[in-house]
């Protein structure tokens, strides 16, 4: 197999991984066995040892010596700390990509705020919602043109996705996240970079609370 070969066989395992951590079909503390996953992705050990390191790596996974690695449970306090950091580099974010972005780029976050505005009318899509949410964000995150914090910010990303994978079946967090990303896009049009970082640090405390409510 080739190097480019290899590398897209890596990609595609660790990301059947990182889905069914997500989907729940890999629960919190479930064990990664390499030679159990290999068969059940039928491939070889090899790619799923390297995935199983990048879920290490990205806070999905914890390897403990003589027990392998499992994949992370996060308590109240780490769960705190994920948002607490998130809060400042999204508004970080916010604000470099309100001094970067073009009449283009505000007019892209325009279209996805539209389409999320109107499948407000449609039933849930926890799967569909919590994508069209990423690009979102991964959007204005790129426009900030800060590799280092987008790196940062998709690490925190998955692993609030361990604790949060039921953020899109509530109707109200939907229309409120609609809300808030809509005072965020309107921020960045304006050019008022302060108030676009305020507005991203109010969605993700937001969305801490939001989710933290039994």
């Amino acid at each position: 197999m080739t190097t480019s070969g290899r590398a897209l066989l890596n990609d595609s395992v660790h990301d059947a991984l990182q889905e069914m951590i997500f989907s729940g079909a890999l629960a919190p503390g479930s064990p990664l066995s390499v030679p159990a996953l290999a068969a059940r992705l039928n491939v070889s050990r090899t790619p799923v040892r390297e995935a199983v390191q990048q879920l290490i790596y990205e806070g999905l996974a914890n390897h403990t010596r003589n027990a392998g690695a499992r994949v992370a449970a996060l308590d109240a306090d780490a769960v705190r700390a994920v948002f607490d950091v998130r809060e400042v580099l999204d508004g970080l974010a916010a604000h470099g990509a309100t001094l970067l972005a073009t009449h283009a780029t505000v007019e892209q976050l325009r279209k996805m705020l539209r389409v999320q505005r109107d499948l407000l009318d449609e039933p849930a899509d926890q799967h569909r919602d919590a994508a069209l949410d990423l690009q979102f964000h991964t959007l204005i995150r790129e426009t900030s043109r800060n590799r280092a914090l987008c790196d940062a910010l998709k690490r925190l990303d998955g692993q609030a996705h361990l604790f949060r994978s039921d953020m899109w079946s509530s109707e109200l967090n939907r229309q409120l996240a609609v809300l808030e990303h809509d005072r965020i896009v309107s921020a960045i049009e304006a050019g008022d970079a302060d108030a676009a970082r305020a507005a991203a640090c109010a969605h993700v405390a937001g969305l801490y609370v939001r989710t933290r409510r039994s």
